[in-house]
């Protein structure tokens, strides 16, 4: 597969080396002295990849989505941080019918844990006594504040339980990330964790999204991956 990388910071590094490693070629890689190209400008750089990957910087994903959906290219969206631009990328998307895939988290095992996060709160929902939290830590270096993961897992809670609860954030050192959702009562406490012991899961995930992508026409949730393999 030919893969065109947009962003070289970390996780564009990571995911050029695995890709490599599985065998898939890198058709052209963006860097940070490609951020005042305009859309079609960037377009011409992507034409003929299989797919495009995108890690750089929230303030970029509109252009980078129309610059992919003008080159006819799906694009994995790996940024976070950019929900509130999501309605203006999803009718880029569906207005060149192109083909996009986003997560708040690549990762497998969080995709997972959402799920069980579902369950549990569904079962907790019945038992008002117990009251939930959700912690998550991550590296100083990540901008955004609770993280996507975090504000996902409080939309999966949100749907069983309706009453308000906490969502704290750590910022300190490396931390790949860590995610928790706890449920406490009177006489126990019920703790569901995550943690990420390094970036590879997130860029697995992103290259596993972009084999699915291709020959497909949508804008799609990685979650939409998910159910896909489980059935």
């Amino acid at each position: 597969m030919q893969i065109a990388l947009i962003g070289q910071g970390a996780m564009g590094q990571l995911v050029k080396r695995m890709a490599e490693e599985k065998g898939d070629s890198i058709a052209t890689m963006t860097s940070s002295s490609d951020s005042k190209l305009s859309a079609a400008e960037l377009s011409e750089r992507l034409g003929g990849a299989d797919a495009a990957i995108d890690f750089s910087v929230a303030e970029a994903v509109v252009r980078n989505a129309e610059a992919c959906m003008l080159a006819d290219v799906p694009l994995v969206e790996g940024t976070t941080g950019w929900n509130a631009q999501l309605d203006r990328v999803r009718e880029i998307v569906d207005l060149h019918l192109g083909a996009f895939v986003y997560g708040a988290n690549f990762s497998i095992g969080v995709n997972l844990f959402y799920r069980i996060t579902e369950f549990a709160s569904e079962l907790f929902s019945r038992f008002p006594a117990y009251e939930v939290f959700i912690e998550e830590q991550h590296h100083s270096r990540k901008k955004d504040a609770p993280s996507g993961t975090a504000l996902k897992l409080k939309d999966v809670v949100s749907g069983h339980i309706g009453k308000p609860f906490s969502v704290s954030s750590t910022r300190a050192g490396n931390i790949p990330g860590t995610h928790r959702v706890g449920f406490d009562g009177p006489a126990d406490q019920i703790l569901l964790e995550h943690t990420a012991r390094s970036r590879e899961g997130f860029a697995a995930g992103a290259l596993m999204a972009a084999e699915w992508i291709v020959g497909k026409k949508g804008f799609y949730d990685f979650s939409d991956v998910i159910d896909e393999i489980l059935k």
